[in-house]
């Protein structure tokens, strides 16, 4: 049965949205923040500062999160609201082409504004699913939300490369002014493929809608009561808190990758080809690993994508640039590891959510997400600090990029011990 205009309207706000996670988040801003903002501070400043950036705004959207939700609960303001973060983010992505070289805090500032526009208006944008599906088509819609997000950005950042690379074939005069560019041609592909959900998703109006100050009491009453609740779950509290160590490990690799590569002396083109590899393995490795989980079980089956990420860790931390020879052929080290990211990172996500929602009690499935998704956004927090932190104080980013494994190696033993 085809869905309607509404549906595949939502849906394509991921493809829109997308390209700022993987050209801006995980590509160039990265890059272009040490080579290009960063010059007059050390390597290990600029880490650390990047790690700031992306922690500040993590922590800020995750304080507010219960009174966004609330107000999305109160459902006369979802769409709005979506819209107006979403203006956020777009604006202050396109502001960053107009940053001149060496101005780090202004870029670094920018990039946590286009940040906590990006995570807030996901929010949104997740409360509005229900509005937009039946719950016969809500798994098949949430789906075509997340190919399309992959598909989307993916094909944008493939754009965005091929203008760095060979930037006179679009009539620009430098790779410099390539990136620069990507910045603007993210912001309007945001904006563009946001219009079908601006004009085709209708606002939904079952609710009356709520104060500011009533939506705050309301948030941080729901999360008291489902807090409450937990006390009486050890299962589900000793499972959160594994989740929250080493999703939080993956979210620092997603983030702070490119950051510790330029450190060790990899190539952009590398880098940028690297995260490329990752965004499509991605497609064939969630697949994998559904089929995996099917026989073994969900939890075996994290834990042994835990574990690659764990080898993966310690690897990068003594990691050169130098190549490996297959076959004939150099291939780069980080390649190696950017396949192994992409064959176990879209499970680590997907099956943690399955096995949460086996944990929940009965009709609580809305309290329980909303703690287990303001977590994932704390989870976005410790990690970056944390490796730019130990960069800083070592004076060595293999000691920060080490750093993480703390992260895997005690989520996965707080895992072990969860009944599942």
């Amino acid at each position: 049965m085809p869905l309607d205009r509404k549906a595949k309207a939502w849906a394509l706000y991921d493809w829109a949205n997308s390209a700022y996670a993987t050209t801006i988040m995980a590509g160039f801003f990265p890059v272009f923040f040490k080579d290009f903002w960063s010059i007059g501070i050390s390597p290990t400043e600029s880490t650390f500062w990047l790690g700031v950036s992306v922690s500040t705004a993590s922590l800020l959207v995750a304080v507010v999160a219960p009174v966004l939700g609330a107000i999305a609960d109160g459902g006369s303001a979802r769409k709005r609201s979506l819209l107006l973060f979403a203006s956020v983010g777009i604006a202050c992505t396109a502001t960053l082409y107009f940053i001149p070289q060496g101005y780090w805090q202004a870029a670094a500032t920018i990039y946590c504004l286009a940040s906590i526009g990006f995570l807030a208006a996901n929010i949104f944008y997740d409360a509005l699913l229900v509005s937009v599906s039946t719950a016969e088509e809500i798994d098949r819609i949430s789906s075509l939300g997340f190919a399309l997000g992959y598909l989307g950005g993916g094909l944008l950042f493939s754009i965005n490369l091929l203008m760095a690379h060979k930037p006179a074939s679009v009539y620009l005069t430098s790779q410099t002014e390539a990136v620069r560019v990507s910045f603007l041609t993210v912001a309007v592909w945001w904006a563009v493929f946001t219009l079908p959900l601006a004009i085709y998703v209708p606002e939904p109006t079952r609710t009356k809608s709520i104060s500011l100050v009533d939506a705050f009491k309301l948030g941080i009453q729901r999360l008291g009561d489902t807090i409450r609740q937990l006390t009486k779950l050890r299962g589900i509290v000793r499972f959160l808190f594994a989740y929250w160590l080493y999703i939080d490990g993956v979210h620092t690799i997603i983030t702070m990758s490119v950051d510790y590569g330029k450190n060790i002396g990899l190539t952009t083109n590398e880098l940028i080809s690297g995260l490329l590899l990752v965004q499509f393995i991605g497609f064939p490795g969630t697949y994998l690993t559904g089929k995996l989980a099917r026989r073994y079980g969900a939890k075996t089956v994290v834990m042994f994508c835990l574990s690659i990420y764990l080898f993966v860790t310690i690897i990068a931390a003594t990691m050169d640039s130098k190549a490996y020879e297959i076959l004939g052929l150099n291939v780069s080290k980080f390649y190696l590891l950017a396949t192994l990211i992409g064959l176990v990172q879209g499970g680590v996500q997907a099956l943690s959510r399955s096995m949460y929602a086996n944990f929940i009690p009965t009709d609580k499935e809305a309290e329980f997400f909303g703690l287990y998704n303001m977590l994932g956004k704390f989870a976005s927090i410790f990690g970056p600090l944390l490796i730019g932190a130990t960069s800083l104080l070592s004076g060595s980013p293999r000691y920060g990029v080490l750093s993480i494994a703390a992260l895997f190696l005690t989520g996965m033993l707080l895992l072990s011990k969860v009944r599942y």
